[in-house]
C-alpha cells in the first residue's frame, strides 16, 4: 500500500512540472528553495518570482509569432499587460522589459504612467489603451497627457459621453477606439455587459459623430469577454460576432486598423491543468484572417490583454500549520498562520482555487485534513478540489514543523484584500519579498514590505 504524500501525488497529479519540482524531500518552485527562504524570512511570506513575469508573455509572443507565420497574417501582433491585475512597480517594470503596451482602467493609472515617465521607464511614446468607463478625472488625465506628447494613448469609448468630453479638452489629433458591449454568459444576472457601446449601434455612432471629427481617428474595435479566452461556442459565437462589425466598419472607416481581443487566457490552478494555448490563438488567427479574406476587408493588427496571465503565476502565499483541532470524530482542521480572507481573498470571495503543495515532509505519511484561517469567521478556510474535492497533507506533528505554499497567487489578491491596510480580525500583512535571478542564475531575495506590526494597525485605527 502506498502510504507516502509523495506517492499519492504521483497517482492522482501530473507531478513534476515545469514550475515544481521535489528535492530532498523538500519542495522546489521555480529551483528556488522554499525551505531555505522560510529559514531566512519566516512566515507567513508573500513572494513574487519576477522572473516568470517576462517568461509568459515571451510564450505568449513566441504563439502569436508562429500562428501568424502559420497562417500567412501580414499585420501585427502587441501585447498589453492590464494593470488592474497587479499595480505594484516590480510587476509593471518587469512587464515593460518586453516591449508591451499597458492597458488601464481608472484615473489613478494614467498617474502610475506619469510615475514611470518621471523615473525614465518608459518614453512618451508608450502605447497605453485606456479602457473602462472614465470619470471627469480619467478623461481629464488623459487628455493632459495627450496634449503633453503622448501620442500613443488611445481611450477605448465606453459610452457617447465620453467623446464630447474628451473632444472639449484636447487640442491635437488623437486615436480612439470603441468598446463593444458584448453578451454575457447565460448564467450571468444580466445579459449584456455594462461596459461598452451595443453592436448594432457602432456603425450608426461612427458616421454620425465620428466619420467627420476634426481630431479623432478611430482606430481599433475592442471585443471583452468577461469569461476569458475558452474554446467554447459562446466565445466563438460572440467574436464572430465581433467580426462583423469589424468588417462593416472598416468598408465604411479604412482608418480603423486594430482588432482587440480582450479576455483573458487562463493560468494553472491546479497540477491537472489542461489547456491548449497554441491551438486557441491558431483557432482565433485562422478565423480572423478567413472572415477577413471572405468579406473582403483586409486584416486587423492584432491586440490581446493579458493580465492574470502576465503575473499571476508569478506569487505564492507560505505559510505554517501551527496546530490540528479535531472537531467531532472525522475533522481535522490544520490552522495556518494567517488567513485566507486577508491574503487570499478569492478563496472565500469566489472559491477560486489555487495549486496547493506541502514544501516539506513529502516522504512522511498523510491524513486528510481542512485548513482554516485564523479569523474569527466560519469563511476564513479552503477546502482544495485538487485532489478530488479533499486536501491530503502530511500527517500533523508537534515536533516536526509542516509548512504549505499556495502557488499562482501573482493576481488581484493584493487589490482585492486591501494591501497594507486594516483587514479581517486586524490580520497583519504578512512580509512581502520579491526574488530575481543575476547574470550567474544565482537567486537574489529583497524584501518589498515587511509585514504590519501592532502599532502600524494601532495608527490606522486611530489610536496612535
Amino acid at each position: 500500500m502506498k502510504i507516502k504524500y509523495s506517492e499519492l501525488i504521483d497517482q492522482t497529479l501530473y507531478f513534476p512540472t515545469e514550475e515544481f519540482n521535489v528535492s530532498e524531500n523538500n519542495l522546489l518552485f521555480h529551483d528556488i528553495p522554499l525551505m531555505e527562504v522560510i529559514e531566512k524570512f519566516g512566515t507567513p511570506l508573500k513572494l513574487s518570482y519576477l522572473p516568470k513575469i517576462s517568461q509568459n508573455i515571451q510564450k505568449a509572443k513566441a504563439w502569436f509569432k508562429e500562428s501568424f507565420e502559420k497562417n500567412d497574417y501580414k499585420k501585427n501582433y502587441r501585447y498589453c499587460y492590464c494593470t488592474k491585475s497587479s499595480h505594484f512597480n516590480f510587476v509593471i517594470e518587469e512587464a515593460l522589459k518586453n516591449d508591451i503596451s499597458i492597458e488601464t482602467s481608472s484615473a489613478y493609472d494614467m498617474d502610475i504612467v506619469k510615475a514611470l515617465y518621471d523615473k525614465g521607464k518608459v518614453d512618451k511614446d508608450i502605447e497605453v489603451i485606456c479602457n473602462g468607463f472614465k470619470t471627469d478625472d480619467y478623461l481629464a488625465k488623459i487628455s493632459d497627457m495627450i496634449n503633453s506628447g503622448f501620442e500613443n494613448i488611445t481611450p477605448i469609448l465606453d459610452n457617447y459621453r465620453e467623446l464630447d468630453k474628451l473632444t472639449e479638452s484636447i487640442d491635437t489629433t488623437f486615436d480612439i477606439g470603441i468598446r463593444i458591449a458584448s453578451e454575457e454568459e447565460p448564467k450571468f444576472e444580466f445579459y449584456t455587459s455594462r461596459l461598452g457601446i451595443g453592436y448594432k449601434d457602432i456603425i450608426p455612432y461612427y458616421s454620425q459623430k465620428i466619420a467627420e471629427h476634426p481630431n479623432a481617428r478611430l482606430k481599433m474595435l475592442h471585443f471583452f469577454i468577461n469569461t476569458g479566452i475558452k474554446d467554447t461556442a459562446y466565445y466563438w459565437n460572440e467574436l464572430y460576432k465581433c467580426l462583423r462589425v469589424y468588417a462593416r466598419l472598416k468598408k465604411i472607416a479604412p482608418e480603423v486598423n486594430s482588432l482587440n481581443i480582450g479576455g483573458g487566457f487562463p493560468i494553472k490552478t491546479s497540477l491537472n491543468f489542461d489547456y491548449d494555448y497554441q491551438y486557441m490563438i491558431d483557432e482565433i488567427v485562422s478565423q480572423i484572417k478567413k472572415f477577413c479574406e471572405e468579406e473582403g476587408v483586409e486584416e486587423p493588427n492584432i491586440y490581446t490583454e493579458f493580465g492574470s496571465f502576465t503575473v499571476g503565476e508569478s506569487g505564492a502565499n507560505i505559510y505554517k500549520i501551527i496546530s490540528q483541532k479535531r472537531q467531532n470524530d472525522r475533522e481535522k482542521w490544520n490552522m495556518i498562520d494567517s488567513s485566507f480572507m486577508t491574503t487570499l481573498p478569492d478563496t472565500w470571495a469566489i472559491s477560486r482555487h489555487f495549486i496547493m503543495l506541502p514544501l516539506n515532509r513529502w516522504d512522511d505519511t498523510y491524513e486528510r485534513v481542512f485548513l482554516g484561517g485564523l479569523t474569527c469567521d466560519s469563511d476564513d478556510y479552503y477546502n482544495s478540489e485538487q485532489h478530488t474535492n479533499a486536501i491530503y497533507l502530511p500527517v500533523f506533528s508537534d515536533t516536526k514543523p509542516l509548512y504549505i505554499g499556495f502557488f499562482h497567487t501573482g493576481a488581484y489578491q493584493e487589490t482585492i484584500g486591501g494591501y497594507g491596510g486594516v483587514h479581517h480580525c486586524l490580520m497583519p500583512q504578512p512580509r512581502h519579498i520579491l526574488i530575481q535571478k543575476d547574470e550567474n542564475g544565482e537567486f537574489q531575495y529583497e524584501i518589498f514590505r515587511e509585514k504590519q506590526e501592532p502599532e502600524d494597525i494601532l495608527k490606522l485605527l486611530g489610536y496612535r
